[in-house]
């Protein structure tokens, strides 16, 4: 037999381990059974005294409790208190305390569990906290108006990332289903979300016709769908009917300042919208002469509404990434993209795009440090379901070496954004600043998988590498780089040749031959030189080029403060006051 510390029941039923009353962990008990003890459980009987109540699991607002007649008394207790039929009353005092107490027990138990149904129930039938939107198809098939489905995909992306507290899955991640046949639910497991939004998209003259249709994940049951027939000069007006519908469906409370940033238009000209949309196709392809394509619709855009905040954005966003897919000259760029930044500012203030584009020009081109965290700080702030917002701070926070805050934004950024491929490199630039080598190696090979031609990631993996003194794989990987960038495989055998002659120096000596027939030929790459002649040992020369890209306001200073690559020259006033010209804290 076992006892009740607490309530001191007994239980006669020995695989009970914890008291069926109140929890608490039973204890053998030889003795005998102390008056008023007994078993309790649902539907069983317990006996005080010479009074038998039995206890039924609670139905609506029916009593806890029902007294069964015996020879000697009949008793209905209801919420704790005694009514009687003009029968006797319990007998012992002790006995009757303990009654109470078991009800108040039962009561509490009864109580505790109806909240935890409740609650329960209620946590799945409440709000739901994440949407992914799968890119509407173009199902007319004319490939000119692929702009329009995708268009349309992404505004409700963004529209929907206003949302407070609600994850909203990013445009890359989304747009690596296109033009897939998959199952919106299987879809929806695989990226951890509630809802899935799928929508067909068909243009007959000036008439669009719209079918929009929202999925149950946990269930694949249609929370919703709707088929719009419009003009195509109404398009704003359907999107925003759209993002109210799911509004409701996701049974979200907005304050008016949330509603009035979901709905929001950024122009009533319906012809600047769609080449808005246009510029945003172009860009989004990532290729220098897309992109440029893309700025002449922006800029197309912003003449017939020069209010067109959106617009600017798109433009600032082109202007802030040529340097890195075209080549051409920073510092012309990115004054460009700050004055289109700074106009859809000045238009929209609330605008998280053009805050992070601003930051993003503040970092690389101004060093403007402070000023960079300022801005990114407000872009998330904004809009928290933005990944390039959180991206571009994580690079921002490693560039600084506040490394585990830089980790914390770019996992978020890939939380929202799985499938960016740009997100998943710069999580492994993350963590090579943070001298984590071999969690850097893990996503540089992760974005390898996901594009085996990315030569961003060969390049990080070479240098990756490089520094945990592996550098057989190291000449494997800058091999691909140069394969990728036209020349010849066969230009990096001496890589392996000199670190089989002479070890790590040799390695060095070789890729420094290298960078020097790249600078001979383009003029780039003097900071690279610069870190090949640290790792040699040779000071002098390393600051020389490190001067020369200074002179040139090489984009890759920013790497200054954490890259291992410099360490053998920290202790040295001349970086110390190169750390100070380039804004880096000491």
């Amino acid at each position: 037999m076992k006892r009740c510390p607490t309530c001191d029941r007994a239980e006669t039923d020995d695989a009970l381990t914890f008291c069926r009353i109140d929890g608490t962990p039973l204890v053998r008990e030889s003795g005998p059974v102390s008056e008023g003890a007994g078993t309790l459980k649902l539907g069983s009987a317990l006996v005080v005294g010479d009074t038998e109540t039995r206890i039924l699991p609670q139905a609506g607002a029916a009593s806890t409790e029902e007294t069964l007649s015996t020879p000697t008394a009949q008793t209905t207790v209801l919420d704790g208190r005694r009514a009687s039929g003009g029968t006797q009353e319990l007998s012992k005092p002790k006995s009757r305390k303990r009654v109470v107490i078991a009800v108040a027990a039962i009561i509490l138990a009864a109580l505790t569990a109806s909240a935890y149904i409740y609650f329960s129930r209620g946590k799945s039938s409440a709000a739901n906290n994440s949407v992914a939107v799968l890119p509407f198809v173009n199902a007319g098939g004319d490939p000119d108006l692929e702009y329009l489905s995708d268009g349309m995909t992404e505004s409700l992306i963004n529209s929907l990332s206003q949302l407070p507290n609600v994850r909203v899955m990013a445009r890359t991640t989304m747009f690596s289903f296109k033009g897939k046949d998959t199952d919106p639910r299987a879809i929806g497991k695989q990226l951890g979300v509630e809802t899935v939004l799928t929508g067909r998209v068909v243009k007959r003259g000036d008439r669009l016709t719209i079918q929009a249709d929202m999925v149950n994940v946990s269930d694949g049951s249609q929370m919703w769908g709707e088929q719009y027939n419009r003009q195509v000069s109404d398009l704003l007006a359907v999107q925003t009917e759209i993002a109210r519908e799911i509004v409701g469906k996701l049974r979200l409370k907005l304050s008016g300042e949330e509603h009035r940033r979901l709905t929001r238009r950024y122009t009533d000209n319906a012809e600047a919208y769609q080449l808005y949309l246009r510029g945003r196709y172009h860009w989004n392809k990532r290729d220098a002469e897309e992109m440029k394509k893309g700025v002449g619709y922006f800029n197309q855009a912003v003449a017939l509404d020069p209010s067109f905040a959106l617009a600017y954005a798109g433009l600032a966003d082109s202007y802030a990434l040529l340097p890195f897919y075209a080549g051409t000259e920073p510092a012309e760029d990115f004054t460009k993209a700050k004055a289109a930044a700074t106009r859809a500012l000045e238009i929209d203030d609330a605008l998280a795009e053009a805050h992070a584009t601003f930051a993003h020009v503040k970092m690389w081109h101004e060093w403007d440090w402070a000023g960079a965290e300022r801005e990114f700080k407000r872009a998330v702030e904004l809009n928290p379901n933005y990944p390039t917002a959180h991206h571009w701070y994580a690079l921002c926070l490693s560039f600084l070496a506040s490394h585990q805050e830089a980790l914390a934004e770019i996992r978020r950024a890939h939380e929202l954004d799985p499938f960016s491929l740009g997100i998943n490199l710069d999580m492994g630039v993350v963590y090579l600043n943070a001298r984590q080598y071999d969690e850097a190696i893990k996503h540089f090979q992760r974005a390898n998988e996901m594009n085996a031609d990315f030569l961003q990631a060969h390049l990080f993996l070479a240098e990756s590498y490089e520094v945990k003194g592996m550098y057989e794989e190291a000449a494997k990987e800058l091999e691909k780089v140069i394969t990728l960038s036209g020349g010849r495989a066969e230009a990096a055998a001496p890589l392996r040749s000199g670190y089989r002659a002479s070890g790590e120096r040799g390695y060095f000596q070789e890729k420094l031959k290298l960078l020097m027939q790249r600078w001979q030929r383009s003029g780039k790459g003097a900071y690279q030189i610069a870190e090949v002649h640290a790792s040699l040992g040779e000071e002098d020369q390393a600051f020389g080029w490190l001067e020369k890209s200074y002179e040139r306001h090489d984009l890759s200073l920013v790497n200054l403060k954490v890259t291992p690559r410099l360490d053998p020259l920290r202790t040295d006033p001349r970086f110390k006051d190169l750390l100070r010209r380039v804004g880096l804290p000491q």
